[in-house]
């Protein structure tokens, strides 16, 4: 009985320590991606400088290496939402796996996303020079804000702070920064499809800052955005819903450069969506009750 109370009490030393082994499999999975993902970057950004590197690799081009980012930084985001929900449903939750999935996230989608774009967008060779002096201050800032981000998470579900639990499974706090990552790296995504080659995608320089300080602002925002812990995957799902599930990420692959985009933009607009209804609902609540009682109306004579 105590043993099993050490292993429920999440103040317990042994259990707040606890490694276990698919939960943390699934997030080295996502720190793996991460990491690939800069790798790629690295070597992308190495092959345009037209150096030693690029001369000792003929015939590959840096757009293919920013695409093999992007899909690694597009399967943190799958591995990162399988580790979470292994833990929840097999009770195995524990504060070092909270840590260190959050240590992955800053590699993945906070180093990751900010370097890509960096180096494909906000620091092109030639034309829009003095992005070189402040494109590295604008994806500092998505880091920033990131790992400020993951922080404030890690504090608010703390399971030393009593907290009501219809609201830390409900909602997230701002927007969740594999969202961000998502969208940036589906953005970079489609910015790729359409461009025929990186200098004609450096048309698009001026736009690129603004949407990544925007995602940064919002993921340390206090805009609500849902979990879907609170989703029943047991349940029944009939045939129809099924069948367009089913035609519908059939669509998603066909036309996964627009798609994906379409997906984390969809996302970040009903956070912001519900937020502005839910403000104008509590204007509008307390305007009522600071409204005073209306006398009974007197006849005239």
């Amino acid at each position: 009985m105590s043993d099993l109370k050490s292993r429920e009490n999440p103040y317990n030393v042994t259990q707040a320590s606890r490694i276990y082994f698919l939960p943390n499999l699934m997030t080295a999975g996502n720190l793996l991606c991460g990491f690939g993902a800069v790798i790629k970057c690295i070597q992308a950004r190495l092959l345009s400088d037209g150096g030693a590197y690029a001369q000792a690799h003929p015939g590959h081009e840096p757009r293919d290496y920013y695409i093999y980012a992007v899909w690694l930084i597009l399967a943190a985001v799958l591995f990162d939402s399988l580790d979470g929900r292994l833990a929840r449903m097999g009770g195995r939750t524990s504060l070092f796996g909270a840590e260190f999935d959050s240590l992955a996230d800053v590699v993945s989608f906070g180093i990751a996303p900010a370097l890509m774009v960096f180096f494909l967008i906000l620091a092109p060779q030639e034309g829009y020079q003095w992005f070189r002096e402040f494109g590295w201050f604008v994806a500092f800032i998505y880091l920033l804000c990131a790992a400020v981000r993951l922080a404030r998470f890690n504090v608010i579900t703390n399971p030393l702070l009593h907290r009501s639990d219809h609201e830390s499974n409900k909602d997230f706090l701002g927007l969740p920064v594999p969202a961000a990552a998502g969208a940036v790296a589906s953005l970079v995504l489609l910015l790729l499809h359409l461009a025929d080659n990186e200098r004609s995608l450096q048309k698009t320089t001026f736009a690129l800052p603004l949407l990544l300080l925007l995602i940064s602002m919002l993921m340390v925002s206090t805009i609500r955005y849902p979990t879907f812990k609170q989703v029943d995957w047991h349940t029944k799902t009939r045939l129809w819903t099924f069948i367009l599930l089913l035609i519908m990420g059939v669509i998603a692959w066909k036309l996964q450069e627009i798609a994906f985009f379409v997906l984390f933009l969809g996302y970040i607009c009903f956070g912001i969506g519900r937020h502005v209804r839910r403000m104008g609902t509590s204007k509008t609540g307390r305007v009522l009750r600071k409204e005073p009682v209306s006398k009974s109306p007197t006849t005239s004579r």
